[in-house]
């Protein structure tokens, strides 16, 4: 799928074919993984610098560490190219100077600008002008067959502003890991999951106001029960943390830090949402539409940047509890290098978050940003059961590692959970395992929205007739004609003569 194709889909819903959800489902499992190995790494213990035992309660260092993961990016960037790999979000075709555009059929929702030749358009040049200089105009606007060629791929047009533009989604993906990282230590990994999904609240609003592509009052519907997903779980954290006398034994309020915790949260997954919004749009740019492995590079040489030179000087001076510093990276270094289960973690941690950011990136490009928003809502679920898994079955219920069950709160976190399944079904829709509001008393509360979908199907079957169209364009611009029919007595003369003059321009 192109750029271009991507743009016109996103604008109302996009389907799911096998692709997709390969990636989809990859992308579930290395970030099941990734939060898995993040809050395992925060209760683990080992030697500090100074000799005595401590947490490896680092979460400056994880965000360095999934920055620098996501530098190899640019590593698979420039091995796609090299051996032309296909990869999605890459054309290894040579450069076309103009290429035929589809005439557009009857009912087409195609935005005007991208218009081709219509049976409007004159064959012939107005009188008093030449026939090159009538036709330039429509060369100029694609509509007109070129067949010279460059040896270059189309992905090698990135132009060099970019590269430095792209700092921007570095910063949105730094603040906002950052901002998470803080919250988790104060929440389950399967709370801090849960509130990372409240983006889709955000990416949603973005996603009419920033971008432009209205949202129907069904996927409004499913982004509202997402709000309600969000409280219940919120709610379920600080229940559970002030349950009793509502702190440690050591004066310290848990039901505090659990608010304090999933205000952090919040605050990232706003910031999530503003990074997700515009890695969309710049993929999906007209003229400089940036790869999706070249994206994930570029932010963690930018993301490693500003690491290393602003954020750990800033937490190093920053009065805290780690040797007087907030985060001493002196002291995290020993621990890494001294401590070889801190040492395999991280490695593990290196990777699984790689694999994550290149296919959530990649889930991005394929379908849209509301559809990476709706992937950290199904991450919960996994998370929980694997969490519940390790407590019980690996941890053998000594709490040092996993989660374990909470009555009753862990109830409302189950219901919370449920609730945001069945938003994102109602959002999902066309797609397979969705949920339609036909007004059933049992799954749509008495909302039919049935018009709403059938004007959805009508502008979907649009969008396959122009899809198709396109196709057979393409198919015919690469398409060379043989010896025999260019000599061919049933070939037209006044044909042989168009074919002259595209052919000659």
């Amino acid at each position: 799928m192109s750029p271009g194709e991507q743009g016109v889909e996103s604008s109302a819903t996009t389907r799911c074919g096998v692709t997709e959800c390969v990636v989809f489902v990859l992308a579930l499992a290395c970030g099941t993984a990734c939060s898995i190995c993040s809050k395992t790494m925060m209760q683990l213990r080992g030697e500090g610098i100074t000799g005595e035992i401590e947490s490896f309660e680092k979460p400056l260092f994880q965000t360095f560490g999934m920055f620098v993961g996501m530098c190899f990016g640019l590593v698979m960037h420039w091995f796609v190219l090299f051996f032309k790999i296909n990869f999605p979000g890459y054309d290894h075709s040579p450069q076309v100077s103009a290429t035929v555009m589809p005439i557009k059929p009857k009912g087409s929702i195609l935005p005007s600008k991208d218009r081709g030749a219509s049976e409007r358009d004159h064959l012939l040049p107005p009188r008093g002008a030449s026939e090159k200089d009538s036709l330039l105009p429509r060369i100029n606007s694609g509509s007109v067959l070129q067949n010279n060629e460059s040896g270059s791929d189309n992905n090698n047009s990135t132009p060099l502003w970019m590269y430095f533009f792209l700092a921007i989604p570095s910063i949105f993906d730094l603040l906002a890991t950052a901002l998470c990282m803080m919250g988790l230590r104060y929440l389950d990994v399967s709370v801090y999951q849960l509130l990372r999904g409240s983006g889709i609240i955000f990416v949603a609003l973005m996603k009419q106001h920033v971008l432009g592509d209205k949202l129907y009052r069904f996927q409004w519907i499913g982004v509202s029960w997402n709000v309600v997903s969000v409280a219940l779980v919120g709610g379920s954290a600080i229940l559970a943390e002030s349950h009793g006398d509502g702190d440690d034994g050591d004066g310290t309020d848990i039901a505090g830090l659990a608010m304090l915790g999933s205000l952090l949260v919040l605050c990232g997954a706003f910031v999530q949402a503003l990074q997700f919004v515009f890695e969309e749009k710049v993929m999906n740019m007209d003229d400089v539409a940036v790869p999706p492995l070249l994206l994930i590079g570029m932010e963690g040489v930018w993301g490693t940047f500003f690491c290393v030179a602003i954020l750990y000087p800033i937490a190093y001076f920053l009065p805290g509890n780690d040797h007087g510093s907030y985060e001493d990276p002196f002291n995290t270094w020993y621990m890494v290098t001294q401590d070889s289960t801190i040492r395999w973690a991280f490695i593990v941690y290196f990777f699984v978050i790689l694999g994550y950011n290149v296919f959530a990136v990649l889930v991005t490009f394929l379908l849209n940003s509301v559809w990476h928003a709706i992937l950290d809502n199904f991450r919960p679920l996994s998370i929980w059961l694997v969490d519940l898994a390790i407590y019980y079955l690996i941890a053998h219920g000594t709490g040092d590692f996993g989660e374990p069950w909470r009555a009753p709160y862990s109830y409302i976190q189950v219901v919370g959970m449920a609730v945001l399944l069945y938003g994102t079904a109602i959002y999902n829709v066309p797609n397979a395992g969705s949920i339609r509001l036909l007004g059933q008393w049992w799954n749509s509360f008495g909302v039919d929205l049935s018009k709403e979908y059938d004007t959805l199907e009508v502008e979907m079957e649009e969008m396959a007739v122009d899809f198709e169209w396109e196709q057979r364009q393409r198919d015919f611009k690469h398409r060379r004609p043989s010896s025999m029919a260019e000599r061919s007595p049933m070939v037209s003369v006044h044909t042989q003569a168009l074919r002259g003059v595209a052919t000659n321009i």
